[in-house]
């Protein structure tokens, strides 16, 4: 009874701690969505507020089935939450056999991504504001170089763009420079049309994607051991979702065998 006991909380208090998180970023994904003044961003892997929305609620259907199955011992929810949680397992290790086996394609693609996020740029506010992070965090422009900002509308470098941006970047790829007390946003207008020796001291000039990459071969051990965390916790979740199942039908029987109603 009490190594039962024992493994019921558990599963519950785990998934109980994944389905407050999902809640979270449900609310914060809610909110995103209804602050936009227009939707015009609405594809998942570009638009951030719905990628949240969709994340946490997966995330919320799949934690409330192992929540309340292990509460009240729910033989259904806990092979539902089993199965699930199988098929997220076994596509995650599918897709990073693949990822590795392919990783030149996965790099061609993770490029038209990030290129189409610029051609959004200016168009959904949280895209922005992800783009301006990475490049301020990975001190870089662009996707390859800065000029793929030639792609967005706002920053074309065309004679009849008549935006005050054009051939500009935004702020996020401008170098910062040691005694600037006061930032100047301005400081990536007309880079485009600069030479490229005097660009590289007012923007960044190397693009995201190698910055990106070299990052996680600099990081391989952080970036490892989170994806071996993330893989072991689901391990144990699925291995306490089949104890407790097994736990549950093993009563049924005994329950069966003595003439006891099972209870439904």
């Amino acid at each position: 009874m009490g190594a039962y006991k024992a493994t019921k909380y558990t599963l519950f208090v785990c998934c109980y701690i994944f389905w407050v998180a999902s809640g979270v970023l449900l609310a914060v994904g809610i909110y995103a969505k209804i602050a936009k003044e227009k939707d015009v961003v609405d594809t998942l892997m570009t638009d951030p507020a719905l990628l949240l929305l969709t994340v946490g609620s997966l995330m919320f259907i799949i934690t409330f089935l192992g929540c309340f199955g292990a509460l009240r011992d729910a033989a259904i929810l806990l092979k539902m939450f089993l199965g699930v949680l199988l098929v997220i397992l076994l596509l995650q290790i599918a897709a990073a056999v693949l990822g590795f086996i392919f990783s030149d394609m996965v790099l061609e693609r993770t490029d038209l991504l990030m290129k189409k996020a610029i051609v959004l740029y200016r168009e959904d506010m949280d895209l922005e504001n992800v783009i301006d992070f990475v490049q301020k965090k990975f001190l870089c422009c662009g996707v390859d170089d800065y000029s793929d900002w030639s792609q967005n509308a706002y920053f074309n470098c065309t004679e009849n763009n008549p935006s005050l941006e054009a051939c500009g970047v935004p702020f996020s790829c401008c170098v910062r420079q040691p005694n600037e007390t006061v930032f100047n946003s301005m400081c990536g207008y007309n880079t485009q049309r600069m030479e490229e020796l005097s660009v590289r001291e007012r923007i960044y000039t190397n693009g995201c994607l190698k910055k990106i990459v070299l990052w996680g071969k600099h990081n391989l051990l952080l970036v490892g051991g989170m994806s071996i965390s993330l893989l072991c916790l689901e391990i144990c979740m699925v291995a306490l979702a089949a104890v407790q199942l097994g736990q549950i039908q093993r009563v049924q029987q005994k329950k069966m065998r003595s003439g006891i109603p099972r209870r439904r």
